[in-house]
């Protein structure tokens, strides 16, 4: 990616190029058809994956699941490696094994843990009816008539723990016993081996339960909630009187659960506390190698000091292994792995660029093992044959992703993918093989297969040509990357224009932004549902910009961290200055800029529009914060500390308390059922606007929540906010 503040001849180049290797150049402009949003929500670009893909234990073979839609019906397939070729079928939905979405082997791979009629709780957390299939004997045993949550096969094969109703259940496959762990859980007090509502959104796990390596202890946390503040959402449905859904919800400076970690020994029976000291957070709990040993991170409140405790279970003694401060936060790894002697791999921002580091069993410093102005980004595991290290990285800018192998020495790096894009990796279990998925802005998912020693294409496992050559018969224009620099740093931007494009005529500007702490939005890779649209607009005559500002991700902790104390102060800034500086390209007409945002895009939106009201004419918001005291703990006092600590910091950017502002053209809109980021955002901007006597635009999604989708849900939504833009802008 060339850096530069305008656009360059070697950008229409690119574009040429773009067009050429599309084929869009062998119909005229007026032969193409306009991409509708019919075409967008009712799946005609629906692209190809490789769904569920695991390798076997062996290295030679992997599974996929795959869906059949008519029948209804699916199944897990095993392939070679060598071959591609189908091996075999290793179970289908038929006969008794009813239609399932998910599975998960068992250590040995001899038994299949296989998911049916499953039921969304909040983000990542389900319910569902969970069935054995033996792969050897072909026999199907159900875990529970009840729906329940997160079952987890022992190492040996011949139980499953899981929770239902906040406490911990085994069942044991071979006498169809079940056996109950833990008795104290209650709805709203105490909750057992899955976590709360604020753990699953924000540390992002809901299993809160481990086996050991011989299955001979459970690690769990249990979380006492009792003095989470409630909160409420009116559910309308189909019923004559609405009713309330509660759940525990702190929010910024509330009081939250009270987390402790405690262990079940199989052979006894007994449960026994762990004493943490002063932990208030415990993101990660890992067993390692050795049965006896349990690795905990856990976190103070501020979330800037990180511990790695070592639990000794035949004693439950804990010891420090290792601890990480920062001025402003400490990011949760989730790539910490043990070595056979228990040495361990751990991922860090400590050098101010997100690396690998080797650290002995002791918990003492070995060494980086990669190091530079760029960031890991993934880490796909570590062979122990060869001593080597593979992850992903930013290394060839960071817009893109590619595949390296390192030794733990920092030695031999060696770059696996080649092609400009992204590009992630799923290996072999012996690490003989990966599967490479690559898309880029003009390549929809390709999936390969590759020598994990040198990255050689071996062969072509599936690719979405067939959506690329329908494509070709739509009006579908580049995004053009490159950097804008803005308030002293070089931003990275795309921009998409009309097919027909004339630089000299004006057009109208659209913005789109994220802009949370680390995000990123302007990336090579292929198109999501919002690209479509933006897509759908450029074809209407609409020049479409998207800047990544200060602290979205992977340009370095500081980048990232300036926004520290002060969220959507400086992002704002950005998004308005650079709105200032493209306005001022001889082709945008500096009367007619947008921008829009959804959830922290949202927010950002509302207050470019607000504090920017002599730059923006219009803006669409949806499901914003408008208040940091609204929202969730872990999340705001990661970036913000509490509200009783930063109070300025937390009501100087909430656009409610400036509704005076307003002067250009506004839609809000919001789902009733968010349970994330709380409809109570809305109507307060909803209220300061209202009193403030200014006009605007909004609606109300019923009992939809923060994705906004489900039937035709999202089909209008996008009709109100393409009108709205049309109408506007």
């Amino acid at each position: 990616m060339t850096v530069f503040n305008q656009f360059s001849i070697s950008m229409q180049k690119r574009t040429l190029l773009f067009l050429l290797t599309f084929g869009v150049l062998t119909l005229s402009i007026a032969q193409k058809k306009k991409i509708t949003l019919e075409d967008i929500w009712g799946g005609a670009f629906r692209t190809e994956y490789m769904d569920a893909l695991r390798s076997m234990k062996n290295g030679k073979q992997y599974t996929v699941l795959n869906f059949n839609r008519s029948p209804r019906s699916s199944s897990l397939d095993k392939y070679n490696y060598e071959t591609l070729e189908k091996v075999e079928t290793m179970v289908s939905s038929s006969g008794d094994v009813p239609f399932f979405t998910s599975y998960t082997f068992s250590k040995d791979e001899s038994k299949v843990l296989l998911a049916t009629e499953i039921e969304a709780i909040f983000r990542h957390s389900r319910l569902g009816v969970y069935y054995v299939y033996d792969i050897k004997s072909k026999k199907i045993t159900k875990v529970s008539d009840d729906k329940i949550q997160e079952p987890l096969l022992s190492p040996d094969g011949s139980k499953v723990a899981y929770v239902k109703e906040n406490n911990i259940y085994i069942f044991n496959i071979g006498t169809g016993n079940t056996k109950q762990i833990t008795t104290d859980g209650s709805k709203g007090t105490i909750i057992n081996g899955v976590t709360d509502w604020v753990y699953e959104e924000e540390f992002a796990f809901v299993r809160a339960f481990e086996w050991n390596s011989n299955g001979t202890k459970i690690g769990f946390l249990r979380f006492d909630e009792t003095n989470v503040p409630h909160f409420s959402m009116d559910v309308y449905g189909q019923n004559l009187y609405p009713f309330q859904y509660e759940f525990k919800y702190p929010k910024a400076g509330e009081e939250n659960a009270k987390v402790s970690l405690h262990m079940y020994d199989v052979t006894s029976g007994s449960i026994s506390n762990v004493n943490l000291g002063d932990a208030y957070y415990i993101p990660r709990i890992k067993w390692m190698n050795n049965p006896n040993h349990l690795s905990v991170q856990t976190l103070n409140r501020h979330q800037n000091h990180m511990k790695l405790h070592s639990v000794d279970a035949t004693d439950n003694s804990v010891s420090l292994l290792m601890e990480e401060r920062d001025d402003a936060y400490v990011d949760v790894t989730d790539y910490l792995t043990f070595l056979s002697d228990d040495s361990f791999i751990w991922i860090s921002e400590v050098d101010g660029f997100n690396h690998i580091y080797l650290y002995g069993k002791d918990g003492k410093l070995k060494n980086q093992i990669t190091e530079g102005e760029w960031e890991v980004t993934d880490y796909y595991g570590y062979d122990s044959k060869t001593k080597k290290i593979f992850y992903q990285s930013t290394e060839n800018e960071s817009i893109n992703r590619d595949v390296y192998s390192i030794g733990t020495n920092g030695k031999k790096k060696k770059r696996l993918t080649l092609k400009e894009g992204t590009n992630g990796a799923d290996f072999s279990t012996d690490y003989t093989y990966f599967i490479n998925t690559f898309s880029s802005a003009t390549t929809p998912y390709e999936f390969t297969l590759h020598k994990a020693s040198d990255g050689k294409l071996l062969k072509e496992i599936k690719n979405n040509q067939a959506l690329l050559k329908k494509l070709e018969g739509y009006e579908i224009s580049p995004k053009e990357f490159s950097t804008i620099n803005i308030n002293g740093n070089d931003l990275n931007m795309y921009m998409i224009k009309p097919v027909d494009f004339d630089e000299n005529k004006k057009y109208p500007l659209f913005m789109y932004q994220y802009s949370g702490p680390g995000s990123q939005q302007v990336a090579n890779r292929w198109f999501g549902s919002n690209d479509y649209w933006h897509e759908m607009l450029a074809s209407e005559g609409y020049i479409i910009a998207c800047v990544d500002g200060r602290g979205t991700g992977y340009k370095g902790r500081d980048f990232k961290k300036v926004t520290y104390l002060n969220l959507v102060k400086y992002e704002t800034q950005d998004q308005i200055a650079a709105a200032k500086k493209l306005s001022e390209l001889p082709y945008i007409d500096k009367d007619r800029t947008g921008i829009w945002g959804w959830s922290y895009g949202g927010h950002m939106s509302t207050n470019s529009l607000l504090k920017g009201n002599r730059v923006f004419e219009m803006a669409i918001a949806v499901a914003p914060v408008t208040s940091w005291r609204f929202y969730d703990t872990i999340y705001t006092e990661r970036f913000m500390r509490t509200p009783q600590e930063n109070p300025g910091g937390y009501d100087n950017e909430s656009p409610f308390n400036y509704p005076e502002l307003l002067k250009g053209k506004y839609l809000l809109v919001h789902g009733s059922g968010d349970d994330n980021v709380h409809v109570q955002n809305s109507m307060r901007m909803i209220e300061a606007l209202v009193q403030a006597n200014k006009p605007f635009e909004w609606a109300i999604y019923p009992d939809r929540n923060h994705g906004i989708y489900g039937g035709n849900t999202r089909l209008h939504l996008y009709t109100k906010m393409t009108d709205f833009v049309k109408k506007n802008l």
